[in-house]
């Protein structure tokens, strides 16, 4: 399973609960993962957090992370165009389109093989709100794509402090 994160996944972790400088250990771990093929991000839901200034920013910047963490291929457009027909609306209006940012290309990346990647997300489901305003698991919901929120990615895959004695095993 190819685990893709919205950028959500890394701004809630580095300002709540794994800031860089506190729990450097998570992002090893990240970029241990990247490299591993476990987990990705797109690269426009990457510049979400490099367009930044702040420390997560410079830390993504790094070539090393960049690599391990950025997905190495394109969106395909007809399934960013389904994504956003089928899983917001068919008719949205360029407000509604800035509004969506990048949540359909991520959506869009699983599309391309929806047994096989899974979309990690901090986005709690909210299945009430329509068209623009919807979250990211409604539309995976609506598009038959897996998704899971952060917790559920460090359990599956397997993340604790300690990870690299684990790894050294």
């Amino acid at each position: 399973m190819l685990y893709l994160l919205d950028a959500n996944v890394m701004i809630t972790a580095n300002n709540s609960y794994y800031p860089l400088d506190r729990v450097p250990e998570f992002w090893e771990w990240l970029v241990h993962m990247g490299n591993a093929g476990h987990l990705k991000m797109p690269i426009e839901n990457l510049e979400e957090i490099t367009n930044g200034t702040d420390d997560l920013a410079d830390w993504l910047k790094a070539p090393e992370h960049k690599e391990a963490i950025c997905l190495d291929e394109s969106v395909d457009i007809t399934l960013l165009q389904q994504c956003t027909a089928h899983g917001y609306a068919p008719d949205l209006n360029d407000t509604e389109v800035v509004k969506l940012g990048k949540d359909p290309f991520l959506i869009a990346y699983a599309m391309a093989a929806p047994q096989a990647r899974c979309v990690v997300t901090t986005e709690v489901s909210k299945p009430s709100l329509m068209r623009a305003n919807r979250h990211v698991p409604d539309v995976c919901n609506t598009l038959g794509i897996q998704w899971i929120n952060s917790f559920g990615l460090l359990r599956a895959l397997d993340f604790s402090t300690g990870w690299k004695t684990k790894v050294a095993v």
